[in-house]
Formats: structure tokens, C-alpha cells, sequence
């Protein structure tokens, strides 16, 4: 323990112009290079994932120690987490949830589409935070959804709370234990403090916790739930039954229909009839756009670059070998920047020796997905292509 404290006070440190900046992107970079060196080559990942995303929205909220305060901070970093999630994991769900007056409303249910959910989060912003959080209210509201579905499927709550308390109408122990028997996975970011039972929430049912420093520090903290975690072990395999549908073009205004998305979302509007769409391959449905799941029949529907899309989290990138820089003169092989004094760090792929700098190396592995050394080395891509 004293050990941990010790480098717990070393890790935050002022700067010579008694910032702390530069420590928080040295904390950010190592807590991205530890979850790149966990990540193992052919570990059964939970690919359609169903996550709902519980926000606090009580008077803590309205708090300005991150600009212009907690709640609208976090509100403009969920509009570009959903986007970045769904980029990254087109099949899968999101849900929103907020908490406040003791309450849990739900924003918007499981959905597969990012546009409705970033509407939801900009419409938000005239929310006024109020009240206290109810953690075990929204956990309940939340599992009301996720124990129907089928048992092949990821199950996910991300918590992200500024309240240093909770009022819940019973004992929160017994909506962990129903987490854990729903396979359910909890993660939880704080905005304040580290709180015992939202620790514990995390460490019982396979998750993730942790405190945001500053707003980088936030979004790198929420960054880290983009990629697919673990499949938990009592996660049925099964076949999924999906639909690859065309895309239809009708030239003449007489072949114009209504999309069956539209009709469903936007009972409140005025309905446009479209010339253009996707028909489900197994009841002719049109929808505006992929991946969706049918309104008519429930078959998912998606595309090939979707699924591809998918396919890099199955054979990741080989964590890169961090050396220091010995101070010859050489470039990083991505950029061709010339490495300096001021590159502390260097990073060497293993299967071709390439050396590369902190910016393409982060590039790389979170972005990229192919190291170009060994793309642009014929005996290396052989091995990987074989691999898969």
C-alpha cells in the first residue's frame, strides 16, 4: 500500500510553469499502453454489444470544475463517444438514461441509430440538473431491457456520476447481485471522487472504474469503452441471422414509398415519401439507412464494410516495444518526422523493427489498425494473412 500511495503522489506533478498538464498526458498515455498490452490476440470478444449509458443529471452536476459544467461537459463528450461507438461497432445497441430527483427517466431505448441518440444529447442541454441520483433506479430501469434479450448478446452499463451519494428505495447489494446473474457488465466513471460502492458495483460484475482528472482525461477515460470488452464466460454461442439488403434507386416520383424507419420515428412530423432506400431481403421492408434492425420482421440488417468494420478488434495490433531514444539520427517510418532529444520514447514494432513515434504509434492502434511497416513488407503481410 505505501508503495501505491507513493506512486500515486509521483504521478501528478507540476510542471515548470506549475501546470499539471503534462502530467495528465503522461497518466493518459500509460493507461492507454496498459490496455494495449491486455488485450490478447483471439480472446472472445462480445461483438453485438448492448449498452445503456446511465448519466447523473443531479445538482452535483451543475458543478464547474469541468467547463462550462459537469453535466454540459458531459453531454458534449456523449455526443462524440456515440458517434466513435457506433463507427467502430455498427451492430451493436446504445441506450440513454438519466438520473435525477431521486428518479430514472429514460432518454431514448436500445437503438441502433447514432443520429437519434446525438439528437437526444443536444435536446439535453436545456435540462436543468436537480436533486439527488438514484444508482439503483436506473440500474433496475436498465436491466428491465437487457434481460430480455437473447443470451448470445453483450450486455453493458456505463455510469457516469458526479454525486458523492445515491438515494435508492432499497439495498443496492441485491441490483448487483441480479447484475451478476444477468451477466450484465458495469462500468462506472466519476467526476468527484471515487465512491466505495460504485468501486465495488465495477470490481462484482467485470468492469471498469475510474475518476476523471480534467476533460482530456474524461474522454479518454469514456474513449476506453469503444472497444468491445471480453464475451463473459457464460456467453452462448449462436448463429445470428442477418440480411445483406440493396440498395434501391427508383428514377420516376411514381416508384417513391414510405420508409418504415420513418414512419416509426417520427410519428410527430410530417412523412416524406422516398425514392431511395434499402429493402429488407426477407419482407421487402424500406429503411433509410444501415445497420438497422427490420420494423416488420426484426431481421438485423447491415452491410459487408460493417461487419469488416468489426473484424480488426478479432486480430489487433501487437503492442509496440517502447525503448528509449538512443539519440542516432533515424525517422519515424509513419511520418517520416526526424526523431529528436525531444522524443523521450520510441516505439518498435516486433515483426518488422520499424521504429515509430508516440503520434503514429497512437495512430496506429487506435485508429489504423495495421502497422504500415509490416503491411509494406511482403514476408511479414504473408505470415499475418496466413494467421487469419
Amino acid at each position: 500500500m505505501a508503495d501505491e500511495e507513493e506512486e500515486k503522489e509521483e504521478a501528478i506533478k507540476e510542471d515548470d510553469h506549475g501546470l499539471l498538464e503534462a502530467s495528465v498526458a503522461d497518466i493518459i498515455h500509460n493507461a492507454k499502453r496498459k490496455r494495449q498490452m491486455e488485450k490478447k490476440v483471439g480472446a472472445r470478444l462480445g461483438m453485438m454489444r448492448h449498452l445503456y449509458i446511465i448519466l447523473d443529471a443531479s445538482e452535483s452536476m451543475s458543478i464547474q470544475d469541468l467547463k462550462p459544467t459537469r453535466f454540459l461537459c458531459s453531454l458534449k463528450l456523449l455526443e462524440d463517444f456515440i458517434e466513435e461507438f457506433f463507427y467502430q461497432n455498427p451492430i451493436s445497441q446504445l441506450g440513454v438514461i438519466i438520473t435525477r430527483n431521486k428518479r430514472a427517466e429514460k432518454v431514448s431505448e436500445l437503438a441502433g441509430n447514432s443520429k437519434k441518440h446525438v439528437k437526444e444529447m443536444q435536446n439535453m442541454q436545456q435540462i436543468a440538473p436537480t436533486g439527488e441520483p438514484s444508482l439503483q433506479n436506473s440500474i433496475e430501469l436498465a436491466l428491465k431491457s437487457l434481460r430480455l434479450l437473447p443470451s448470445h448478446a453483450s450486455k453493458e452499463i456505463l455510469i457516469i456520476v458526479g454525486a458523492l451519494t445515491t438515494c435508492d428505495p432499497g439495498d443496492i447489494n441485491e441490483t448487483i447481485q441480479n447484475m451478476k446473474t444477468d451477466s450484465v457488465r458495469c462500468s462506472v466513471i466519476g467526476l468527484a471522487a471515487e465512491l466505495y460502492i460504485c468501486k465495488r458495483m465495477a470490481t462484482a460484475t467485470g468492469g471498469e472504474h475510474g475518476v476523471a482528472l480534467d476533460d482530456k482525461h474524461y474522454k479518454e477515460q469514456l474513449n476506453a469503452h469503444i472497444d468491445p470488452p471480453p464475451a463473459a464466460t457464460r456467453l452462448d454461442a449462436a448463429l445470428v441471422k442477418m440480411g445483406f439488403p440493396h440498395h434501391a434507386l427508383h428514377s420516376s416520383a411514381n416508384d417513391s414509398t414510405m420508409a418504415v424507419c420513418i414512419h416509426a420515428e417520427n410519428s410527430d412530423e410530417s412523412v416524406k415519401l422516398l425514392s431511395t432506400g434499402y429493402l429488407c431481403p426477407q419482407c421487402l421492408s424500406k429503411h433509410c439507412e444501415l445497420p438497422v434492425e427490420c420494423r416488420a420482421c426484426g431481421l438485423t440488417l447491415v452491410s459487408a464494410p460493417h461487419l469488416a468494420r468489426s473484424y480488426h478488434y478479432l486480430f489487433p495490433v501487437e503492442p509496440f516495444k517502447e525503448v528509449s531514444y538512443s539519440g542516432t539520427p533515424s525517422t519515424c517510418y509513419g511520418c517520416q518526422k526526424i526523431l529528436s532529444q525531444k522524443d523521450k520514447k520510441v516505439y518498435t514494432c516486433n515483426k518488422c523493427n520499424q521504429t515509430f513515434c508516440l503520434d503514429c504509434e497512437i495512430f496506429i492502434h487506435e485508429s489504423l489498425h495495421t502497422c504500415p511497416g509490416c503491411a509494406t513488407n511482403q514476408d511479414t503481410y504473408q505470415r499475418s494473412t496466413d494467421r487469419i
